[in-house]
């Protein structure tokens, strides 16, 4: 009887994850597109937090926030604005976007507006600015800045006014070749990148914007792998949130992290959220420095993981080790682990040293729990103190209590009905 409720449920929640059709709609300010989103209003990655425990990046890029919308002068201002009660802080997950790193959204910021023309549900999403000392990895100089202001002024509406003349983008194809061109989709993006240039270049030169804007438009993408990073996580955010809130479903249908603990919602189990610390990760580090100088995990780009793409895809990925370490024999094992704790395979993204086996589609929180399995995540790694940006990228997997948790509080709603 339960049982048979379960599977239902799973398997409703399933097919919604595999008919999501995510497009790219436009660009748009956040204010304006982000239903709720106010000047007053920072969007950041993860589960919620408050300012006091906060790690070092999310702080930084909150500053870095507040100087960016000129709501304070540096970074003292900053700091005495963001403790005095006046800025609402607000997860990501929380408003229909995703944020990579600290994952910080601010009112005046550009994002990518993609739509699931299965369900009609949105996800937002920034432009991705980079390597380095940006601000999703906690800097906040003045370099830092000007790049976010030119990304505003000039970036946002090259890429607004191309993508109004080439029209809508379908990015599940798009992420479907990615992932046979030797993408994984979290922290490899070069054939995401170049095939969103592909498409997008004869557009942005037929607009009205001067040659030095279009030229340094396509050089910043050209010079920037990541770029579609920031298309794939929105794709993956609103292909995951109709599968949210199916009564007796066990599937896993969002995983984050702030910096200071990792989180994932279930759902069966609605909108809460069941968090640990979150872990350090194991990986390898910028010239200079080491894993004492590591931030634990953060960011909202393991949405990718939880769609079953990004760590889950590295079987298609081999070069992605020499990023986040291993072997590609190691890539290929992380990857076919993970169909031992997901409920099917996907219909689209396909693997070809898989012999086109479709990614591992679907975490259950019972089979984590029982195998002891965690799922497998690729990221970068953010600098423990503000304002300092990245200095390295390596592999994690989330705390195994915030799978108890959720288990056992499924348990007791099974038993509060009188099912078990």
């Amino acid at each position: 009887m339960v049982q048979e409720r379960i599977n239902k449920a799973n398997k409703e929640a399933l097919n919604r994850i595999l008919s999501a059709q995510p497009t790219l709609v436009g660009i748009g300010k956040a204010q304006e597109v982000i239903p709720g989103m106010s000047k007053n209003t920072i969007l950041h990655a993860g589960p919620p937090i408050n300012w006091d425990d906060m790690s070092g990046p999310l702080k930084g890029a909150v500053i870095g926030g507040l100087i960016y919308e000129d709501l304070a002068s540096n970074e003292e201002d900053a700091i005495a604005l963001a403790e005095s009660g006046e800025i609402t802080f607000d997860p990501c997950h929380h408003n229909n976007t995703v944020g990579p790193m600290a994952g910080v959204v601010t009112a005046s910021m550009p994002v990518w507006i993609v739509k699931n023309k299965t369900f009609g549900n949105y996800g937002y999403c920034t432009l991705n600015e980079g390597l380095g000392k940006v601000l999703r990895y906690g800097a906040y100089s003045l370099e830092v800045i000007d790049r976010l202001k030119w990304m505003e002024k000039t970036l946002a509406p090259v890429l607004k006014a191309a993508l109004e003349l080439s029209g809508e983008i379908d990015l599940k194809t798009m992420i479907a070749q990615v992932v046979q061109m030797g993408d994984e989709g979290h922290n490899r993006n070069k054939a995401g990148t170049s095939l969103l240039i592909r498409e997008l270049a004869p557009h942005i030169v037929k607009t009205d914007f001067s040659d030095d804007d279009k030229a340094n438009v396509l050089k910043f993408m050209h010079g920037n792998d990541h770029f579609f990073l920031n298309l794939t996580m929105p794709a993956c955010k609103c292909t995951l949130d109709p599968a949210a809130n199916i009564k007796y479903s066990t599937i896993v249908y969002c995983m984050a992290r702030n910096g200071t603990e990792f989180g994932i919602r279930v759902s069966g189990l609605g909108d809460k959220w069941f968090t640990a610390p979150a872990e350090i990760i194991d990986g390898l580090f910028f010239p200079g420095y080491t894993s004492a100088d590591a931030n634990p995990d953060i960011g909202d780009s393991v949405i990718t993981e939880t769609t079953g793409i990004g760590g889950f895809a590295m079987a298609g990925a081999p070069a992605i080790v020499q990023f986040v370490g291993g072997t590609p024999q190691d890539a290929i094992n992380y990857s076919t682990k993970m169909f031992e704790i997901t409920e099917t395979e996907n219909n689209t993204y396909k693997i070809p040293a898989l012999n086109f086996r479709g990614t591992a589609t679907g975490i259950d929180i019972r089979k984590v729990v029982e195998t002891g399995i965690l799922p497998i995540i690729n990221t970068g790694i953010a600098h423990k103190d503000p304002g300092v940006g990245q200095v390295g990228a390596g592999l994690v997997r989330p705390p195994m209590k915030c799978f108890e948790d959720a288990l056992e509080a499924y348990v007791i709603s099974l038993e509060e009905e009188g099912l078990v």
